[in-house]
């Protein structure tokens, strides 16, 4: 994962943002949550796939991309989760 610097955490809150405004539009936390994912999913395959030069080089490293997003993921998943438990009280009932 890229370093956290100030303009990651600017474009990760702008991100979170455009999520957060969606949730006027009479859609359910869940179904942002689903597209957000799906859309991330989406980016990142693009972008991993921008790395090769061929098929067969993707088809050839397919896994060990797919193990590094999605530790990726899960780390920043853990760290926010446990960030949640640590201020359950002062995070019920905001937004992301």
């Amino acid at each position: 994962m890229t370093e956290i610097d100030n303009d990651f955490l600017k474009r990760a809150d702008a991100l979170i943002s455009l999520a957060n405004s969606q949730m006027t539009d009479g859609l359910t936390a869940g179904d942002i949550s689903a597209s957000f994912m799906y859309g991330g999913a989406r980016f990142n395959a693009w972008i991993a796939s921008t790395s090769f030069k061929t098929k067969e080089d993707m088809i050839q490293e397919k896994e060990k991309v797919m193990a590094y997003f999605m530790e990726a993921y899960k780390k920043g998943l853990e760290e926010h989760i446990n960030n949640h438990i640590e201020n359950y009280d002062f995070t019920q009932n905001k937004s992301s």
